[in-house]
């Protein structure tokens, strides 16, 4: 038996891909724990993990980012992504460092984290276990193939393209992303490690990098490393205690295309996506099902006749009955569309989002309407679009067949379990 400790940025888009890894290694008799914020606490512990609470000053799962930092919501875009990175991420990574140290003083075999957990490299580098991270967003890595993270830019092949890519990714880490450079190094050297002076984007090398989506959905990349392995987009633990709607029935049966609309769980204004598409959609021969993300239904009243509004419903289920889903973008809801074969209306700014939905048109899922606030005629278009053009569904079944996410999460934990060789 080997022992394995999970740890996660608290947050539910960076704990709960890791439940059906959790749910496999307990499953063959592994001891797993997992340490993220007390919000999480029941989901980790449903897959099978003993649960460890981080510190509560480093635990920002118990109210809204924007409650804790309320200049956060000035920004938008880069430079929200900026303000989260330095506040959120960085900032707790001393206190990530020691609190990670204590647990790895019961002897563990494999640190298991999440890519935006930062501190998990420098346990390593600190003498910790063998170290593997799961990617719950795009491959972020530089390269000479691709253009900079947050930007949204398509891969552009050739030598111009990559003299396009060598100059972009210079300028983003001597401009945009220079501050975090000494704000990385600050975190270093109060837990006793000499300063670097590299930037967030340049990511330490882990012992793997378990990214959970197929290859075909990620930019080419000649220069991918060794370490990098794609296992496809596990399949989702199954619910515990969900209650089918009232209206349960009409999706299941549904003679007409079902189009799911949903703005996740994070960037959750109904201004942004989910009333301009149930006003978009409300004369269009389909059913809509708009999920809220866990805000009142209320909040989109009035409803229109072929719509639907739920707080929550499990998207495997979901997505089962789906023809298209209007999203903005957020990771784990579109590989678990694509893994469905369901082609996508991308609309997402903040966040990673700007990078999934350029990934969303170029993979050929789905389209990108390339802004936070698209307009009504963009969303009804865009689901006419993915609708009548077969080639959407198409590209979603070609890559949702290579995710296999039926067997992605024993492919990840066959690659946690080559480390524990490692440790021994």
């Amino acid at each position: 038996m080997a022992s394995f400790l999970f740890a996660a940025t608290p947050a539910a888009g960076h704990v709960n891909p890791a439940h059906p890894l959790v749910r496999t290694l307990v499953d063959d008799g592994h001891r797993v724990r997992f340490t993220t914020g007390r919000a999480l606490e029941r989901g980790v512990e449903r897959a099978g993990a003993e649960f460890v609470p981080f510190p509560a000053e480093i635990d920002h799962s118990v109210r809204p980012l924007n409650e804790f930092f309320p200049e956060r919501a000035r920004h938008d875009g880069v430079k929200q992504f900026l303000f989260d990175l330095e506040h959120v991420f960085i900032a707790s990574i001393a206190a990530q460092v020691r609190h990670l140290q204590g647990l790895l003083e019961e002897p563990t075999d494999v640190l298991v984290a999440d890519t935006a957990l930062l501190s998990a490299p420098l346990v390593r580098e600190l003498g910790g276990p063998p170290t593997a991270t799961y990617g719950i967003t795009v491959v972020t890595l530089l390269s000479v193939d691709t253009g900079p993270f947050g930007l949204g830019l398509r891969p552009t092949s050739g030598v111009l393209g990559r003299v396009r890519n060598r100059l972009l990714n210079a300028v983003v880490r001597k401009t945009m992303f220079a501050p975090t450079a000494g704000q990385l190094d600050a975190q270093r050297r109060a837990v006793g490690l000499p300063a670097r002076k590299r930037t967030a984007v340049e990511v330490p090398a882990p012992d793997r990098f378990i990214q959970l989506s197929p290859a075909g959905f990620e930019y080419p990349r000649s220069d991918r490393p060794s370490w990098l392995r794609f296992v496809g987009h596990p399949a989702p633990l199954p619910p515990a205690e969900w209650v089918r709607p009232s209206w349960w029935d009409d999706v299941v049966a549904a003679e007409r295309p079902v189009v799911v609309v949903t703005q996740g769980t994070v960037a959750t204004d109904p201004s942004q996506l989910l009333r301009p598409s149930l006003a978009a959609l409300a004369d269009e021969d389909v059913l809509v099902v708009a999920v809220t993300g866990g805000a009142d239904p209320s909040v989109l009243e009035p409803v229109p006749p072929n719509a639907r509004v739920e707080r929550y419903v499990p998207f495997d289920e979901l997505f089962r009955h789906a023809s298209a889903v209007v999203t903005n973008g957020g990771f784990g809801t579109v590989q678990l569309a694509i893994a469905h074969g369901v082609p996508l209306v991308a609309a997402g700014k903040t966040e990673d989002k700007v990078e999934v939905t350029a990934r969303v048109a170029w993979s050929g899922v789905g389209v990108d309407l390339r802004t936070q606030t698209p307009s009504e005629a963009a969303i009804r278009s865009g689901v006419r679009k993915v609708l009548a053009d077969p080639s959407f569904a198409a590209a979603a079944r070609r890559l949702g067949e290579e995710s296999d996410g039926a067997h992605a999460a024993r492919r990840a934990t066959d690659e946690l379990l080559s480390l524990v060789a490692v440790r021994r």
